[in-house]
């Protein structure tokens, strides 16, 4: 089998390497010819133009950021033949799916999403999102699913929608809260002095900060502008944010420790085990820092 992979950024450079250790054959395309052909000097990869690429490969993978994603597909389309499929790695799913759906007439389409990014050296223990939305998709879904949970990941179905709905917790809100965390504490201005006396609660703080705060800037705000639901999570996050901030400024201990209180009852609810989670985290985190 070849793979084509349209794209040559971090994850297009981690899939092509994936898919080789895999015994895949690939070639790679790129409009950036400097990236193109350091990945072909890296990996020792064929390379080629996305046309060029299309027509030789069994399966398309597009690793572009979602601004380009149907120009690209544009481009391609006309190049799509019968028994040929075409995937995605978008953080968000509706809108490239619908787009593949727009264009392509021939062959497959299956949008996913690795739940991972470039720094990560292997999939085992990874999770990995299929979002089918027709029996053809649902079959293709289950071969490819079936492929990555021989390899070790840990794959989830669902609909373009719904995970696009669940990105907005999951990634949205920790982006959200990241960013802003980071420009309080810069605006604070005692970033220096904080963390040279900091304990494991700041220091997870910081570890979001800094983890989100190396993104690439213009993935953090396509992906902040792009999820569905972000707007209503921030709105429902700021509405929270001044409850705390009223019973603070109020002094009310009774009320902020019954909502304390109430907090780790839910979460004890979700979870019982979710105190010896967080105290294991803790002391991974403290490893952590200690080694770097």
């Amino acid at each position: 089998m070849k793979v084509a992979v349209i794209g040559a950024g971090k994850m297009g450079r981690w899939f092509a390497k994936f898919f080789l250790e895999q015994g895949l054959n690939v070639v790679v395309s790129d409009k950036d010819q400097d990236k193109l052909a350091r990945i072909k000097e890296e990996l020792k990869v064929e390379t080629a133009s996305s046309i060029d690429a299309v027509k030789s490969a069994d399966r398309v993978l597009i690793c572009v950021p979602i601004e380009s994603f149907e120009n690209v597909i544009a481009e391609i389309q006309a190049y799509i033949r019968p028994g040929q499929t075409v995937m995605d790695i978008c953080s968000v799913k509706e809108r490239p799916v619908e787009i593949m759906h727009k264009y392509i007439r021939e062959g497959a389409v299956l949008g996913t999403h690795p739940m991972f990014g470039p720094g990560v050296k292997t999939i085992k223990n990874q999770n990995f999102v299929l979002t089918p939305t027709n029996a053809e998709e649902e079959k293709l879904a289950e071969e490819f699913g079936n492929w990555l949970k021989e390899k070790g990941a840990r794959v989830f179905f669902m609909s373009p929608r719904e995970h696009d709905e669940l990105m907005s917790i999951v990634l949205g809100l920790p982006y959200f809260l990241s960013l802003a965390t980071c420009d309080t504490l810069i605006s604070y201005g005692c970033f220096p002095e904080a963390q040279k006396v900091s304990g494991a609660s700041y220091k997870f703080l910081l570890t979001l900060v800094e983890a989100i705060a190396s993104e690439d800037a213009e993935f953090s705000t396509s992906l902040q502008m792009s999820l569905p639901e972000n707007n209503k999570v921030g709105e429902l996050f700021l509405k929270k944010a001044a409850e705390w901030l009223e019973l603070m400024n109020k002094r009310d201990k009774k009320a902020f420790l019954d909502k304390v209180k109430r907090l780790k009852a839910e979460l004890e609810k979700i979870d019982p085990n979710y105190s010896k989670s967080y105290e294991i985290m803790y002391k991974m985190l403290d490893v952590f820092r200690s080694e770097n």
